[in-house]
C-alpha cells in the first residue's frame, strides 16, 4: 500500500483484523512487580491478572520510545511506503501520541499521527478504517480522514468491579474513586473526550453489564453497527454482554469481536473489566456512498455520551 497504517498495542485488535489490513502495531511496555515487558509480546493479560492479585502489588505502565516509532516509520518507507497514519490510544492516557508525533518530526510530511481519544477497539476501528482507505487508494490525507471520520462515530463505555487500579495509575481521581467504593457501587466509565470519566454508577455486576447494554443500543441509534466487547479474566461476562447486544440490535449489527483486554489496560482497570465499543458504520447511500468508495466518510455528530 502506498499508505501504511500503525497502531499501538492497546487497540486489541483481534489477530484476523490485523493480518486482513496488514497494520503495524508498536507495543507499550508493562511493569509488573519490577519485571518489564512488552505488551502482546512478552507480557500478556494472564500476567497481569496474577499480579493483580497479589499481596503487594507494583504495576505501571510506559509509552513507547520516540526511537522506537522512528524505527517503525523508517523500515515501512524503506519497505516501500509513501506515507504512514499513526494512530494511537488517548494522550489523555498515554504519552503514546506525544512519541509518536515527536519520531514523525524527522520525517518531514509524510508521517500523520492521529490521537484516537480512546483506547481498545476504541483506537482499532479507527485504525482498520484507516487502513480500508489505504486499500482502497486514498492517500495521506484521505486515509488520516478515515480515521478521524471513525473516531467521531466509535464511542467506549466499560463497567469495573472497582475504581482502585485506576486510582493506584493515576487514570481518575482520588475523589471520584471514592465515589466508587461508598455503599460498594459499581462504577460504569466512558470517555466522551479522550479521558475517563464516570457516567453510571450501579450497584451490582450484573447491573453494570446490563446498564452497557443499554448505553451500547442507545448509541447505536439506527445504524448499523460493528461492536467489539473486551473483558479482563472475565470471558462468561463478555459472551453474555455479546449475546445480549446481538439480540437487542438485530439486524443492525454488521460485525462483532470478543478480546481479552492486554496487560497495559489490566493494569489500570484491573479482573472483571466489561467493554463495550460502538463503531456506527458510515452512510452508505448518496454523498456518504461515493466517500466510503475513496476510502473517506462523512463526520457526523459525535456518538452520545
Amino acid at each position: 500500500m502506498p499508505v501504511a497504517v500503525v497502531t499501538d498495542s492497546t487497540a486489541y485488535l483481534p489477530p484476523e483484523l490485523l493480518r486482513a489490513h496488514r497494520l503495524t502495531v508498536v507495543p507499550l511496555a508493562v511493569v509488573l512487580n519490577g519485571a518489564e515487558g512488552l505488551e502482546g509480546v512478552e507480557t500478556t493479560p494472564a500476567d497481569a491478572t496474577r499480579a493483580l492479585g497479589g499481596r503487594r502489588v507494583s504495576v505501571s505502565t510506559s509509552r513507547p520510545a520516540p526511537e522506537q516509532f522512528a524505527r517503525t516509520y523508517r523500515e515501512l518507507f524503506d519497505a516501500g511506503a509513501d506515507g504512514i497514519v499513526s494512530v494511537h490510544l488517548s494522550a489523555e492516557l498515554s504519552g503514546t501520541v506525544e512519541a509518536a508525533r515527536l519520531a514523525a518530526a524527522e520525517f518531514d510530511d509524510r508521517v500523520a499521527v492521529v490521537d484516537s481519544r480512546s483506547t481498545g477497539m476504541g483506537l482499532g476501528f479507527p485504525a482498520v478504517a484507516a487502513a480500508t482507505a489505504a486499500e482502497r487508494g486514498g492517500d495521506l490525507s484521505g486515509v488520516r480522514d478515515a480515521a478521524v471520520a471513525a473516531i467521531a462515530r466509535t464511542g467506549i463505555w466499560f463497567y469495573v468491579d472497582t475504581l482502585e487500579f485506576l486510582r493506584r495509575g493515576g487514570r481518575i481521581g482520588a475523589a471520584e474513586a471514592l465515589l466508587g467504593t461508598a455503599l460498594s457501587v459499581k462504577p460504569i466509565m466512558h470517555m466522551p473526550d479522550g479521558a475517563i470519566v464516570l457516567r453510571d454508577k450501579v450497584r451490582t455486576a450484573s447491573r453494570g453489564v446490563a446498564r452497557l447494554v443499554d448505553l451500547a443500543v442507545e448509541a447505536a441509534g439506527d445504524a448499523e453497527v460493528d461492536l467489539a466487547v473486551h473483558h479482563l479474566a472475565a470471558p462468561q461476562r463478555a459472551e453474555a454482554l455479546l449475546e445480549t447486544l446481538k439480540a437487542r440490535l438485530g439486524d443492525r449489527l454488521h460485525d462483532s469481536y470478543v478480546s481479552e483486554a492486554g496487560a497495559v489496560v489490566a493494569a489500570h482497570a484491573g479482573p472483571g473489566l466489561a467493554c463495550v465499543v460502538v463503531h456506527r458504520r458510515p452512510p452508505v447511500t448518496g454523498w456518504g456512498a461515493s466517500c466510503r468508495s475513496c476510502g473517506a466518510a462523512p463526520t457526523p455528530d459525535r456518538m452520545p455520551s
